[in-house]
């Protein structure tokens, strides 16, 4: 892909956020925004992407989040939770799935930011060696070729 094409994606993505957010006047929207705020600061160089018809995703080497709003509460989705450390315990939602692992988030409950950031940075930390992983594993496959 080009990468005026890339940089238009984030431009849009970020402003289908910034419309999300605004578009919920009441603790939803603000929690989102201090959500994607904590993501930004634990992932410097995150991408934003809109997905799903409306769905916040933060990326990095590959997905790392979700941020969802229902009626009743704010919900981030780790797509590869279930294979990353949580010793704060933040996950308390979809915890029978093999792969993924969510919290939700209640209104007036209180954000542990430094767990949560240090969840977001073990997320990236996950999709670089995975990404790593596959580069070795291609570099194999040449050299055997």
């Amino acid at each position: 892909m080009c990468v005026a094409l890339q940089e238009a994606l984030k431009a849009e993505a970020a402003r289908n956020i910034d419309e999300r957010i605004a578009s919920l006047p009441d603790w939803r929207g603000a929690l989102l925004a201090r959500l994607r705020a904590l993501v930004h600061e634990a992932a410097p160089g995150v991408v934003e992407e809109w997905k799903w018809r409306g769905v916040p995703v933060w990326s990095h080497d590959g997905m790392l989040c979700t941020g969802e709003t229902y009626k009743a509460v704010v919900k981030m989705t780790f797509a590869q939770g279930a294979s990353l450390p949580d010793p704060a315990g933040l996950f308390n939602s979809s915890l029978d799935g093999d792969v993924r692992r969510a919290i939700d988030f209640r209104e007036g409950e209180p954000v542990d930011e430094a767990a949560l950031k240090a969840l977001v940075r073990a997320a990236v930390e996950r999709n670089a060696a995975a990404r790593r992983h596959r580069g070795a594993r291609t570099a194999r496959a040449r050299v055997a070729a």
